[in-house]
């Protein structure tokens, strides 16, 4: 049985390098944690009468040269606009720089965000309230959500920090990886905006039938640190120094999304 056991498992290790990168990611993308809707929770995308722009987050891949920087630094840098202005660098090996001596300091930056913990809160703010008066009726009467007036929900920041939209862009990128939900830092749902669920009201009973906007807390920590590029001869090399962290966290509405809470009195 041990050697059946050992050959189903080498094979299954060979299965794994012939299916390649994109395999890989596939199953890297199936682990990621995601948190569950509950079914008061609906995404009206469709019926919004003002479509959402995603988020301009900028996902980029280290080119060949940052990548090599990455792998001397003395601290993970995850900082998109850090990545962009080191993909736009290059310093060539030529044999004449042998003997070059150099230290520049690119500035402070944020430059990796840690999560901590992430709590959805499905009422996050009220946005609309549908009610009906049925106290003087003798049959059950029927309503749904109709948005009355346009409604902008913020989200952001729970503090201040150096470099505010540089890590509010690196919490979102962390929590929308982390819940794969579409958050974003504000929603708009539009005037008339409806949605097709039914709610009953029964006779001698007033119905509320309130909606809400969710969105998630993200709490952690951000790294900051004073960034040299170090040249010496044909070698470079990122350095960080007089590194500080400091706790955060940030408000994330999930866009084209509502909460449903239905009370009759």
């Amino acid at each position: 049985m041990k050697h059946i056991r050992y050959g189903l498992q080498l094979i299954l290790i060979l299965l794994l390098i012939l299916s390649g990168p994109a395999d890989f990611i596939f199953a890297k993308g199936q682990s990621k944690g995601s948190i569950q809707l509950p079914s008061s929770v609906v995404n009206i995308a469709k019926e919004n009468t003002i479509p959402n722009e995603m988020e301009d987050l900028i996902y980029l891949k280290p080119s060949n040269f940052t990548k090599e920087l990455f792998k001397s630094s003395n601290e993970t840098i995850e900082n998109p606009n850090l990545i962009r202005i080191l993909n736009e660098s290059s310093i060539n090996k030529s044999p004449l720089s042998i003997g070059t001596r150099a230290t520049i300091y690119m500035g402070e930056w944020p430059l990796n965000y840690k999560s901590a913990e992430t709590i959805p809160n499905w009422q996050y703010q009220k946005i609309n309230t549908n009610v009906y008066d049925n106290t003087a009726g003798k049959m059950n009467h029927q309503i749904n959500y109709v948005q009355q007036v346009q409604k902008r929900i913020k989200g952001g920041l729970t503090g201040r920090v150096p470099h505010p939209e540089d890590v509010q862009k690196m919490i979102l990128i962390k929590a929308i990886d982390k819940t794969n939900l579409p958050l974003a830092t504000e929603t708009v749902i539009g005037a008339g905006t409806k949605h097709s669920q039914i709610y009953n009201v029964h006779p001698k009973r007033v119905g509320y039938l309130h909606a809400y906007i969710p969105a998630i807390i993200e709490k952690g920590e951000v790294t900051y640190g004073e960034v040299y590029l170090v040249i010496r001869g044909t070698k470079r090399k990122i350095v960080v120094k007089n590194v500080t962290s400091q706790k955060i966290g940030a408000w994330l509405p999930i866009q084209d999304h509502l909460t449903f809470s239905f009370t009759a009195n």
